[in-house]
């Protein structure tokens, strides 16, 4: 069976295909194709309130393109969720109407709170030791996910309106940074010691430009002198540096920010980052729905 999931951030679209194979009670969850278009619909949003014609044009042609994809693949059934820009897009209802009524697609903007589940919904926590807690962080565009996972019991999760797109446009409110300082310290005066668990475009881009080929664990340490050396750099020099395109060099530093502040209100030394995100969740949330 063939499965397609489409994510609408607030920095980037994603098109995730996925061939889905049961063998006994063991499924496997094999990519077939991964396609991210860097929209930034963050920035019409946060700053203005609603997405402009240009990002509405360039928002259209993506699903067009991706139809076609998924047609090529001869995807059996597909799921389309936004995100933290399109919940606070004036115009994301009409938006919406549109592209099913000219594509057939059909987008549901989903809550914080079920991103955060859907997130969750890959499991990998469920893979290590059960008397350990584990914390699933996600850093967006627009918001950034926690979720606990504590003895084998899932025990929190929470969106919190901090993303780098928030940040980049300096629509992040003091009290919000409260808010997520209260969740951090809260947990990690109930669950301590806690192991991060990344997934996201960010993270993952972290973890690749820091890790050498036997690590495992993305260490705290590395990740906080990567922050102190990038916050000097400008965008054109953190792209010939780091060798990354110009719209992850726009976000990676404010991700960092907010990583390292998660990391130190929570007391989390080190992160596993198995390169997933909320495509991967959406897929096993679809199959899940199915079956």
């Amino acid at each position: 069976m063939i499965l397609a999931a489409i994510d609408i951030g607030s920095n980037a679209a994603r098109l995730l295909i996925c061939e889905v194979t049961k063998n006994g009670k063991d499924l496997s969850f094999d990519r077939l194709n991964v396609v991210r278009i860097p929209l930034q619909l963050g920035f019409d949003v946060f700053d203005k309130g609603f997405v402009g014609s240009r990002k509405k044009k360039m928002l259209f042609d993506t699903i067009k393109a991706y139809k076609q994809l998924m047609k090529v693949y001869e995807v059996d059934h597909y799921i389309a969720c936004a995100t933290s820009a399109m919940r606070d897009a004036q115009n994301s209802k009409e938006i919406i109407k549109e592209i099913e009524a000219e594509t057939d697609i059909q987008i549901e903007i989903i809550s914080g709170e079920l991103e955060a589940e859907i997130i969750y919904e890959n499991h990998v926590a469920e893979l290590l030791e059960k008397e350990k807690s584990y914390l699933y962080m996600d850093v967006g565009g627009g918001s950034t996910e926690l979720t606990l996972y504590h003895d084998s019991q899932l025990v929190l999760q929470k969106s919190i309106n901090i993303g780098t797109v928030r940040i980049l446009t300096d629509k992040v409110k003091s009290e919000t940074w409260e808010e997520l300082k209260e969740v951090c310290k809260s947990i990690a005066k109930n669950y301590n010691p806690i192991i991060g668990i990344g997934s996201g475009g960010n993270i993952n881009k972290i973890f690749s430009l820091l890790r050498s080929k036997d690590d495992k664990y993305l260490q705290v340490v590395a990740v906080k002198e990567m922050h102190k050396e990038m916050q000097f750099l400008s965008v054109e020099e953190r792209m010939k540096k780091y060798n990354i395109k110009k719209d992850r060099a726009e976000v990676i530093l404010p991700a960092l920010h907010i990583y390292n502040y998660i990391f130190k209100w929570c007391n989390i030394d080190e992160v596993l980052v198995p390169k997933i995100g909320l495509a991967d969740g959406l897929i096993h949330h679809l199959y899940d729905q199915l079956f």
